[in-house]
């Protein structure tokens, strides 16, 4: 098959016009009218730099006559070339006997559940342990923060079946490089597992919190029915490590798990897992990350000024947006996890701390927008070791929890109110999502000083390039800490620890990913590297 990018249409073209396109391009090429046989959309997406004429742009793989000659013309020539071959080949299969000892997967996030499907499909029985509930019951524990503000510190937002990404907006892209086209293998397994076909051919492909809880279920089934195992509620105490080779779990219900390759996919909030593995000697380090406030708009707002006179056009949906702002004090401001037509969701799991984090439907037909607006801070805002950015985080999640009364109501600030470095008293035109409620106060001490200076100066500059962007009675609700792992587990290029063999540190938790898509290819990786341990283990 041969693939053309770069052809662009009106917003409300028609499907005739479509294969109009893609016979003038052949035709460029030497094939005539008869010449094109079939055609598939690869691609598509919506180009709005010019908000009076946005075009959709498409990728097209199509199957034409005498392809070898056509392939041959259109050498040298850009968005023009052969169909790159992107199926998906295991890279091991298991020994015919088996291995002495199953390999264990920890945590059931995006990381974890990929790593734990390859490993079944290619027949290596995998034991997955999660700490937290079944994704259902995790959502009733969930809801019950939500609504009542009772906290369950194992089931929660950030523990359970399906990670952080199963309450989050289900984006599945990202800018990472996938030379060996991983993501397709990801998108495939969803759209099996019961997403919509669209997440094959969109652009910027989602999936939305319900819709995910049936698929991971379903997942998971898959697993089981490969001869793998799943055991909920089941916390990873301590590691056993015999001259640097893991040789086993203890579990929290007292059991010692025999093991000798463990994917270590637990998420960026399992802190104290991180402590368990820094006592043990296990190879970590502070890393970089992020922290702000959730930033809340009517969703119409963000549609006018990025789409103008399009705005609420079928084929566009709810508009989002990617900001960025280089301050005077040298931070760099940023958007994060923009949620189009979402909720501001609560995001603690641990008693005593606020942090937010953002949510939508597949449908994204929420009233408001947000996203997290944020601040990156390195090692050097935080000294004191590895687990140093844990500390630091935990402080301002406590200073949130404070400023919100102590009872799990989020602090919050009319932006209007925040630039002018006054305190807010009520809330106005934009109503915030966040449950159970958001408490208006002062944010000027919820976060370090170089971060609320960045954001006050970033919010009116942005706002030049999103109209209505820095618009009064827009809501901050704070704090956004989680935005990723504040600690790495060194890996090599065999995907295991630096100082400990058969331990695999995977996904965000570890530092390698950001993002359910990312995670989820880094643990299809990790799991080929076990596999490739494992046969080689087995054969000598």
């Amino acid at each position: 098959m041969l693939r053309l990018s770069e052809l662009k249409l009106p917003l409300d073209h028609d499907e005739a016009a479509l294969e109009a396109a893609i016979r003038a391009r052949l035709a460029e090429f030497g094939v005539p009218p008869a010449g094109l046989l079939r055609y598939t959309v690869f691609r598509r997406a919506h180009d709005a730099r010019k908000r009076s004429d946005i075009k959709l742009t498409y990728v097209i793989d199509v199957e034409v006559t005498d392809e070898a000659t056509v392939l041959q013309r259109m050498t040298g020539t850009p968005h023009a070339g052969p169909t790159p071959d992107m199926g998906y080949r295991f890279v091991a299969q298991a020994p015919a006997h088996g291995a002495a000892l199953r390999p264990v997967v920890i945590g059931m996030g995006p990381c974890g559940l990929f790593a734990g499907l390859i490993l079944a499909q290619m027949g290596f029985r995998p034991i997955i342990l999660e700490r937290g509930k079944a994704v259902r019951e995790r959502t009733k524990d969930t809801w019950g923060l939500w609504r009542t503000r009772v906290l369950n510190p194992e089931s929660n937002v950030q523990f359970g079946e399906g990670g952080a990404g199963t309450f989050s907006d289900g984006k599945l892209y990202s800018q990472i490089k996938d030379p060996r086209h991983l993501g397709r293998k990801v998108l495939e397994e969803f759209v099996k597992a019961g997403a919509p076909d669209d997440i094959l051919w969109r652009a910027r492909p989602h999936i939305g919190t319900f819709r995910l809880v049936s698929m991971v279920e379903k997942m998971r089934a898959t697993i089981h029915a490969l001869g793998g195992e799943v055991r909920f509620q089941t916390r990873v105490d301590d590691i056993e490590i015999e001259d640097g080779q893991v040789r086993g779990l203890v579990l929290s219900n007292g059991e010692t798990l025999r093991c000798d390759h463990v994917v270590l996919a637990v998420g960026h909030s399992a802190r104290d897992t991180f402590e368990m593995l820094h006592a043990r000697g296990v190879y970590l380090e502070a890393k970089p990350f992020s922290m702000g406030f959730r930033i809340e708009h009517p969703q119409g707002v963000i549609d006018r000024s990025r789409f103008g006179k399009f705005a609420g056009h079928k084929e566009l949906g709810a508009a989002d947006y990617k900001v960025v702002h280089h301050a005077s004090n040298g931070r760099s401001v940023y958007s994060f996890c923009m949620c189009p037509g979402g909720t501001v969701v609560a995001a603690t799991s641990e008693p005593g701390r606020v942090v937010t984090n953002g949510m939508s439907q597949y449908s994204r037909n929420e009233r408001n927008a947000n996203a997290g607006i944020v601040v990156g801070v390195t090692p050097e805002d935080f000294p004191g070791g590895p687990l140093a950015g844990i500390a630091f985080q935990r402080q301002w999640e406590t200073r949130a929890f404070e400023l919100g009364g102590g009872d799990y109501s989020a602090p919050g600030q009319l932006v209007g109110d925040f630039i002018a470095g006054r305190p807010s008293t009520t809330l106005g035109a934009v109503q915030p999502s966040y449950t159970p409620a958001v408490h208006p106060t002062d944010l000027s001490t919820a976060l370090p000083d170089y971060i609320i200076a960045a954001i006050r100066e970033a919010l009116p500059q942005i706002d030049r390039k999103i109209s209505g962007f820095a618009m009064h009675d827009a809501v901050l609700t704070g704090v956004e800490t989680r935005t990723s792992s504040p600690v790495r587990v060194r890996r090599g290029d065999d995907y295991q620890s630096v100082n400990v063999r058969g331990l695999y540190p995977a996904g965000e938790g570890a530092g390698y990913a950001g993002g359910i898509y990312s995670a989820a290819i880094d643990g299809i990786e990790v799991a080929e590297a076990v596999a490739l341990s494992v046969t080689r283990g087995a054969a000598q």
